[in-house]
C-alpha cells in the first residue's frame, strides 16, 4: 500500500472537524515530561535514488538458496516452485482477501479453500481438513487437545524423533490444559513399537509421530495404530515434509486418526522463515471438534452451487464452553499458493517430485557414507533426509562449507546432546549431480 501524505489544506479541515487548533492539542493528554522535545535521532531523508541504492545494498548483505547449494532442511526445504504458481496465487483479488465473514460476497475465496481442502484430504487419505493452520508446531498443539477433549484423557506420547520445535510448542499449548506430554525415546532414529505398548495405558489419549520424521526415517506407522487403538487412544501424525506423500503411504492408509504437518513445501518459498502454512485433517467422526475453519460446498434455493463457511469451531462464534479452540484465522493466501501448487503438478507430478528427492536423497547418502570418518547414524529407511556422524563438528563443516557457497545440513546437538557429532542433511530434487559431488569433494578434504 502506497502512502500518500494530507496535504496542509486537508490537515486544517481535520482538525476544524474535529475542533481543536492544532496537531499538538490533540496529545495533551500526554504530560509534557514524556513528550519528544525535539526531533528523532534519524539522518536525513534520502531521495528515491538514494533509498533503492542503500535498500539494495542491505538486501545484498542477506544471502539465499539462490545463491547457495542448499542442504539444510530439518522442517523448511528448498523446493523448485512453477511460474505458475505464483503468476496465479500472487493475483491482486487473492491478496486483498480477508476473512470470509460475509460468505455471499466471497466465493472465490471461499471455493479457493473448499479446493484447498479437498486436495488436503486427498494428499493425506483422511475424510476432512480444515481451512489451515498458522504452521506445522501450532496444528500438533492444536491436535493433542483435540484428541485429549475426543477421549476425556489427559496423557499425551509424543516420540522424540518428532520435530524438536513442534514438540516444544506442544509443551506450551498443553502447559494450562492440565495435560501431561511425554517423550518416547527413539534412540535408532524411529519409534520403537514395543517400547509405545509399554508406555502407553488407558489415560493416554494420543501418540503423536512424525514420518518422515525429525531425522529423516520412515516410521512404522501401521504397528504403532494398533498400539494406540488397542488402548483407546488416538494416532496423531505430523509431516514436516508433505512432498513425501507422493511415495511413501499416506497417514489415513495406515490408521492415523489426526494428521497434522507444515505445508511450506507445497509452493511456498522459504521466506527467511515464514509465513508458513500448517495442515490439519481428520475422520468424519471427529470433524466436529476440529479446530479452525471449514468451508463446504452447497446449493441455493435455484439449484445454483455455492460455498459456506460450514463449521466455525471457535469462541468468537459459539459459547466459549463449546469451543475446541481459539485460533481466529488462517493462511489463506499460502492454502491458495498449496492448491495451485498440486493442481499444477497432479497426482503423477507430485510423485515424480517425491522420486526425485528419494533418489538424490539417496545417492548422496551413500556416497558421504563411503568417506572415511562418516558413517550413517541410523538404518531406518530414509526419504530425503539423513543422519551422518561426523569426524569434526558439524558447525564447523557447516563454516568451511559456506566458503564454497554450500549450505550445509544442520548440527544436531543443538537439540539432542548425543547426538553432537551428528549432521542432519537434506536433499531435494534442486539439487543437481554436481552440486552432490561438490559436496562429497569437500567433504572428503575436510576429513
Amino acid at each position: 500500500m502506497k502512502y500518500i501524505p494530507a496535504t496542509p489544506a486537508e490537515r486544517e479541515h481535520m482538525l476544524r472537524v474535529t475542533g481543536v487548533r492544532a496537531v499538538d492539542d490533540l496529545f495533551a493528554d500526554i504530560p509534557r515530561e514524556v513528550r519528544l522535545r525535539g526531533p528523532l535521532d534519524l539522518p536525513p531523508a534520502m531521495s528515491d535514488p538514494e533509498l533503492l541504492a542503500h535498500a539494495r545494498r542491505l538486501a545484498g548483505r542477506n544471502t539465499d538458496c539462490d545463491q547457495l547449494a542448499c542442504f539444510l532442511g530439518a522442517g523448511a526445504y528448498d523446493h523448485f516452485i512453477p511460474s505458475t504458481v505464483p503468476h496465479l496465487a500472487l493475483k491482486p483479488e487473492f491478496l486483498t482477501a480477508y476473512t470470509p465473514y460475509q460468505a455471499e460476497i466471497m466465493q472465490g475465496e471461499l471455493q479457493a479453500i473448499f479446493e484447498y481442502q479437498s486436495l488436503m484430504c486427498e494428499l493425506t487419505a483422511m475424510d476432512v481438513a480444515n481451512a489451515s493452520m498458522y504452521d506445522g508446531a501450532s496444528a500438533t498443539g492444536e491436535a493433542a487437545s483435540m484428541a485429549a477433549d475426543l477421549t476425556k484423557r489427559p496423557r499425551i506420547l509424543v516420540s522424540t524423533a518428532v520435530h524438536p520445535e513442534y514438540r516444544q510448542v506442544l509443551r506450551t499449548f498443553t502447559s494450562h490444559l492440565r495435560l501431561t506430554v511425554e517423550d518416547l525415546p527413539a534412540p535408532a532414529g524411529i519409534t520403537d513399537p514395543a517400547a509405545a505398548e509399554r508406555a502407553m495405558a488407558d489415560d493416554v489419549a494420543a501418540l503423536i509421530i512424525q514420518s518422515p520424521n525429525f531425522f529423516g526415517c520412515l516410521e512404522h506407522g501401521e504397528a504403532l495404530a494398533r498400539v494406540a487403538h488397542d488402548r483407546g487412544a488416538l494416532l496423531v501424525v505430523a509431516i514436516a515434509e508433505p512432498i513425501s506423500l507422493g511415495l511413501v503411504r499416506a497417514p489415513g492408509e495406515y490408521g492415523a486418526d489426526i494428521v497434522t504437518g507444515e505445508g511450506q513445501a507445497l509452493g511456498n518459498a522459504l521466506n527467511f522463515g515464514g509465513p508458513y502454512l500448517g495442515m490439519i485433517a481428520t475422520r468424519d467422526a471427529f470433524v466436529r471438534r476440529l479446530p479452525g475453519r471449514l468451508v463446504g460446498r452447497t446449493v441455493d434455493t435455484e439449484g445454483r452451487p455455492g460455498y459456506v463457511l460450514t463449521l466455525q469451531t471457535r469462541e468468537q462464534h459459539i459459547r466459549r464452553a463449546r469451543a475446541t479452540s481459539n485460533i481466529c484465522t488462517n493462511e489463506s493466501l499460502n492454502a491458495l499458493v498449496a492448491a495451485v501448487y498440486l493442481s499444477t503438478l497432479g497426482r503423477a507430478g507430485v510423485q515424480h517430485v517425491a522420486e526425485l528427492n528419494a533418489r538424490k536423497a539417496h545417492y548422496a547418502r551413500g556416497r558421504i557414507a563411503a568417506l572415511r570418518g562418516y558413517q550413517l547414524a541410523f538404518a531406518a529407511p530414509t526419504f530425503n533426509e539423513f543422519v551422518v556422524r561426523c569426524p569434526l563438528p558439524p558447525e564447523e563443516i557447516n563454516r568451511r562449507l559456506l566458503e564454497h557457497r554450500i549450505l550445509g545440513g544442520l548440527p544436531l546437538g543443538r537439540f539432542y546432546p548425543e547426538l553432537a557429532d551428528c549432521w542432519l542433511v537434506c536433499v531435494t530434487e534442486t539439487r543437481t549431480r554436481d552440486e552432490i559431488d561438490r559436496l562429497v569433494g569437500y567433504l572428503e578434504t575436510l576429513g
